[in-house]
């Protein structure tokens, strides 16, 4: 039995009325669209086409990545390009931390491709990053969602050691799924990622996309060995396909379901459980600082 869908099976699964997004309206966030393209400014809100732009835009809150655009890895969810990338960009914190004080961002989500191809993992860009953004936006509260570094644990120390509000590793799917979903990953390496961080006297988080084929009981599975390293808190959300050359989508969750796994997660534990159609990493970012 497989685990994905063929893309001929796919091709019939209709999307559901419940993902569709109304397109972001409201002043704050016409303000801020308003600064990102006066001055030329790059967030993946927009790069990623996320449904929630606007709420999130309008709550203060952005997501930017660092790193380059171009991963080394080729995970069968991402969209991101897969290739050689450039030559870090020893500017990049700066024109971040300048990015999030124009846009009078009160909470910013750090992202970063993978970048294997670096001895540190890119971890000393990732301390200059936040280093960067609390000189010129002392104000400003920041979650960094950063990559596993291939398990070398002294360029993770480096992120711990700088401190910021919360963190956040995505384990992605099921165990099962993992070296399909997240062809160089491991499924292990990333919850000792987020025990570590938990070690370290972080504040985690964690994301879960679902429709890839997971099973009910894969999905509590799942759940439980997040909240067995202490991940604080857990996002939910549905796997859309970007393009025809990425995994299928195997299911459309209901809502239903969603309301069902955040229930669940609250009784395990969980501080915080976003969990639903639409929800992304970022989803309510800024309320999950604690």
């Amino acid at each position: 039995m497989e685990d994905v869908k063929t893309e001929e099976q796919e091709k019939r699964v209709p999307k559901p009325k419940w993902l569709r997004v109304k397109l972001p309206t409201g002043q704050e966030y016409q303000k801020v669209r308003g600064l990102v393209e006066e001055h030329k400014l790059h967030t993946i809100c927009q790069s990623g086409n996320c449904p929630n732009m606007g709420e999130c835009w309008g709550a203060g809150t952005a997501t930017f990545m660092i790193l380059g655009n171009i991963c080394t890895r080729s995970c069968g969810f991402c969209a991101v390009n897969t290739g050689r990338p450039e030559t870090v960009d020893i500017t990049e914190p700066y024109k971040v931390a300048q990015s999030i004080k124009l846009m009078g961002v009160k909470h910013a989500v750090i992202t970063s491709v993978d970048r294997d191809d670096l001895e540190d993992g890119g971890a000393d860009i990732w301390v200059a990053t936040v280093r960067a953004v609390r000189k010129h936006s002392p104000g400003t509260t920041m979650e960094t969602l950063i990559p596993d570094f291939r398990g070398e644990w002294h360029n993770l120390q480096k992120v711990i050691d700088v401190a910021p509000d919360i963190v956040s590793h995505n384990l992605e799917t099921v165990r099962r799924l993992t070296k399909q979903v997240r062809i160089q990953a491991k499924y292990d390496r990333s919850l000792e990622v987020l025990k570590r961080l938990k070690d370290g006297g972080m504040k985690t988080k964690s994301g879960v996309m679902l429709g890839l084929g997971e099973t009910h009981d894969e999905v509590i599975e799942t759940m439980e060995d997040l909240r067995s390293v202490g991940v604080d808190v857990l996002t939910l959300g549905q796997y859309l396909q970007p393009t025809k050359r990425h995994l299928p989508v195997a299911e459309f969750i209901t809502p239903e379901r969603f309301k069902e796994y955040e229930t669940l997660g609250l009784g395990m534990g969980f501080r915080f459980v976003e969990s639903g159609p639409l929800v992304r990493s970022s989803y309510h970012a800024e309320k999950h600082v604690f």
